[in-house]
């Protein structure tokens, strides 16, 4: 938790921008695994986290922006609680803590509401993910819980997208601490990794780093040989001498931010020539995307840029051919680089998502586009200081993907099939780093962990 000040100077701000009515904070409850008191790991609603701070199950927060008031609901632990999990703060001392006066038994919450919606008061709320949370809104306000989403306010989601989007120097000092328990899960991964090993060995360490250094990890491990298949949470296969196997992790630090990662190493320590190739076009499209992010600018423009970089590497090797500006405005780079440059990062590994990237990540100049591979960008709008994203290029030989491309005759003109196909079996490689936009260019968040060929291989020979 940070120090008070900082939430009580984000709910001020909140408020100059939500003028009237109630706004809603439903904290997250425990979810039971597969009965009532075998729960799955606590994790409290990020919006809840940023404006009241408290990681604690039952609560549930309103700022009446009419009354200039804010009101924590919650309930005391009992002693039969107590039993079970010790000494417990009030709710008055958790209030207290974040520099909210005014708490409520839960029992008083639902008249409080009521009350409020018979006096013709606008209520607020963002998007909700849990069906719990749903529920309880179905409860309160009337509206049937798989139309709660329908309502939620637009004039709400703008104003806390605005301002979680831009982060403090106590953020961005959080997100490095993650970034540094990143750095032991990605080294020790490199090291760990030898011939005969089987993936969920190494996976499974990783995230006792991230429960033991830190508040466990931000999203579940990708980590995989078959590098191909992006989100590949699968740890069975086995690994040889001549695989390159992905890593892309992440962490959250005991005030919940995370860091996001992905290196791509050799099992072996070494690369194959063919493996250097590609894994040096990747990394040079990384390094000018870094280069190129800056202050009013686009991160859809930076997107293209390492697209093109990745295009104009791939026809250096003959796979690709051509005009390379053209086919990357046409998507034909997409068969190997199918998703987005990188997305935010904060409170969520995927920030704010839940919120709908049209109000986070595009705007009503910037739209998502509907091309394949550019339409997975998560983020396009221009760039400001303080807004931290992850910078993820990757190429991928996809057997299903080139196979359905080339019986549809797509992109023949820029793609040379015949040679592509000696590459199936290859897999897949990516590199990601986090950065924040500075006034004159952006930042690489972290620690440095290596990346360079050299690096790499110096790293994942060193074995334990």
């Amino acid at each position: 938790m940070f120090d008070k000040k900082i939430y009580i100077k984000r709910r001020e701000q909140l408020k100059k921008k939500i003028k009237t009515g109630l706004i809603l904070f439903p904290g997250n409850d425990e979810a039971p695994m597969n009965y009532a008191d075998n729960t799955y790991k606590y994790r409290q609603d990020s919006t809840f986290l940023y404006y009241f701070g408290l990681d604690r199950a039952g609560l549930f927060a309103i700022i009446d922006a009419d009354e200039n008031k804010e009101i924590i609901f919650g309930d005391d632990f009992t002693v039969n609680d107590i039993v079970w999990m010790g000494k417990q703060p009030t709710i008055k001392q958790l209030a207290a803590n974040v520099g909210v006066a005014n708490i409520s038994s839960l029992s008083q919450l639902e008249s409080f509401i009521k009350k409020a919606i018979s006096q013709g008061r606008k209520i607020h709320y963002v998007p909700q993910y849990r069906y719990d949370n749903m529920l309880k809104l179905e409860n309160l306000l009337g509206i049937n819980a798989n139309a709660v989403n329908n309502y939620a306010s637009i004039e709400l989601i703008k104003a806390v997208a605005d301002q979680r989007s831009i982060k403090s120097n106590e953020e961005l000092k959080e997100i490095e601490k993650a970034i540094e328990i990143s750095y032991v899960m990605q080294t020790t991964a490199m090291q760990l990794a030898r011939n005969g090993m089987v993936e969920r060995e190494i996976a499974g360490f990783i995230e006792g780093i991230a429960l033991s250094m830190g508040n466990g990890l931000s999203f579940p491990t990708i980590f995989s040989k078959h590098g191909e298949t992006l989100h590949n949470h699968s740890y069975n296969n086995i690994l040889k001498n001549g695989d390159i196997v992905v890593n892309d992790s992440g962490v959250e630090s005991f005030n919940h931010y995370s860091s996001d990662i992905t290196r791509t190493f050799p099992v072996s320590g070494k690369f194959t020539q063919k493996q250097k190739e590609i894994y040096q076009i990747v990394l040079d499209a990384q390094l000018a995307a870094i280069k190129t992010a800056k202050p009013k600018i686009t991160w859809r423009s930076v997107h293209l840029k390492s697209a093109l970089v990745i295009a104009e590497g791939l026809k250096a090797l003959g796979l690709m051919k051509g005009d390379m500006r053209t086919a990357v405005n046409e998507g034909a780079h997409a068969l190997f680089y199918p998703h987005g440059l990188g997305h935010l990062l904060g409170l969520d590994v995927h920030d704010m998502e839940n919120f709908g990237e049209q109000y986070t990540g595009y705007s009503t100049k910037i739209l998502r586009s509907e091309q394949f591979g550019l339409k997975s960008l998560r983020y396009g709008k221009e760039l400001m200081p303080g807004v931290v994203l992850t910078v993820e290029p990757g190429i991928y030989f996809i057997p299903e993907l080139i196979h359905q491309w080339e019986a549809e005759k797509k992109f023949v003109k820029y793609i040379n099939y015949n040679k592509v196909k000696n590459y199936i079996g290859f897999g897949g490689i990516r590199i990601e780093d986090d950065i924040v936009i500075t006034s004159k260019g952006c930042r690489v968040l972290g620690v440095p962990i290596p990346k360079s060929i050299d690096g790499v291989e110096a790293m994942s020979s060193e074995k334990i």
